[in-house]
């Protein structure tokens, strides 16, 4: 399998050559018109519309957080950071699209932004070509490290895997998955199945529906039915609604078959109904409830400047923690070049929410914490399993054996 490899990139362009040669392998690692003497220019590109808008939204909203905190405490290198806000309209070309806009027409400093593996991977050579870089929050499927993105969220080896030796060890050991059909799911589910082969676990089905997708009485049905010992969800989106409640309506309860979810957080929980998943299973790095003093302050941040009502999750948390890794970076390096701050992210470290999180710059994503957690009726996750120490990224599953027709 062909792999980007973090490394020095080739001979760069001017800043007004890549505005005008969208073709270029790789475009100016100087600092971004987008700074001036007294503020600096980021992108945050999230769908505000369209299926995942009921995900993003809240990643949208965290990032606009810790850029008001850190304004409010002066700034990044005594500049005020000014965003510009683009909707990725939950369409992978519309990510593509507004990521060239930001690059290339606005010239900003960095952005935060993407969900699915879709919309990343779909940004991904818009970032290579311009040589941008992109702070990317969510879990994902691993097999991917690209110089020109920074992820802050968990790759297979800190979520997936943990939650598989967690239902193993549980007795879990007939699995039923479910996901939507594109990459994160579809890749996500070979790499179970090869554990499942390695552990004597066995799939029991393996079904995808579309993004979006609201009728699931067949594969609720199929459920009942057959009864696996636990269902792998990789469902993302506003899908997990009809999934969870029709689940329900089949009778299906978290005692008998436990649904083990890894794009349900406390968002999607809001609008699940707690009602319907009270009782089933996530694997995260984070939850509300987490116990850290770090978790405590952001907690009452967030729900002070957006309501009571509205809770905390793990994406827009490692998306929150992204903007002060980057201007942790920035400082490091003396300057917002992306060269710079590329050069500086090995080793940046912070007390996050989740904990004390630090960039490994082999692969540019983030040493983490392994977290289970089950829904309480509350709408909250009460965490009942934690790694017994911080796990080093492996996107590539390089330490795991059974793993390697995987990579290649």
């Amino acid at each position: 399998m062909a792999r980007t490899r973090l490394g020095t990139l080739p001979t760069t362009l001017t800043a007004a050559a890549c505005a005008l040669l969208l073709t270029t392998t790789a475009c100016t690692g100087g600092s971004p018109s987008g700074v001036d003497d007294d503020t600096v220019t980021v992108g945050m590109l999230h769908s505000l519309s369209g299926t995942m808008a009921i995900s993003e939204v809240t990643v949208r909203d965290a990032v606009q957080l810790a850029i008001d905190e850190i304004n409010a405490d002066g700034g990044v290198l005594g500049r005020q950071i000014e965003p510009i806000i683009e909707d990725g309209a939950s369409d992978e070309a519309t990510f593509a699209e507004r990521a060239q806009k930001l690059l290339a027409s606005d010239d900003v400093a960095t952005v935060f932004g993407g969900w699915t593996s879709a919309s990343r991977k779909a940004m991904l050579p818009v970032f290579e070509r311009n040589n941008g870089l992109l702070w990317y929050p969510v879990q994902y499927e691993g097999l991917e490290a690209s110089p020109n993105i920074v992820y802050t969220g968990a790759t297979t080896n800190q979520q997936i895997i943990p939650a598989l030796d967690y239902l193993r060890e549980q007795g879990h050991t007939n699995l039923y998955l479910v996901g939507s059909d594109y990459v994160f799911p579809r890749t996500a589910n070979q790499i179970i199945n090869a554990y499942a082969h390695a552990h004597d676990m066995q799939i029991t089905a393996e079904e995808y529906t579309p993004l979006g997708h609201t009728e699931y009485s067949t594969i609720t049905n199929d459920i009942a039915r057959t009864q696996p010992d636990a269902v792998f969800n990789t469902l993302n989106g506003d899908s997990n609604v009809s999934f969870f409640q029709q689940l329900r309506s089949a009778g299906v309860t978290p005692d008998d078959t436990p649904v083990l979810s890894v794009s349900v957080a406390e968002q999607e929980i809001d609008g699940i109904g707690a009602d319907n998943i009270t009782g089933h299973l996530t694997a995260w790095n984070y939850y509300q409830t987490t116990q850290t003093d770090t978790n405590t302050g952001f907690v009452e941040a967030f729900t002070t400047t957006y309501g009571a009502d509205r809770v905390t999750s793990d994406p827009m948390q490692s998306a929150y923690n992204a903007v002060h890794l980057w201007k942790a970076a920035v400082e490091e390096a003396g300057s917002f070049a992306v060269d710079d701050v590329r050069a500086a992210l090995d080793g940046t470290s912070i007390d996050a929410p989740e904990g004390t999180i630090t960039i490994d710059g082999d692969t540019q994503h983030v040493i983490k914490t392994a977290r289970i957690g089950q829904v309480n009726d509350n709408g909250l996750i009460d965490e009942i399993w934690t790694s017994p120490e911080p796990i080093t990224p492996d996107p590539y599953l390089t330490g795991y054996d059974w793993a390697a027709d995987l990579t290649g």
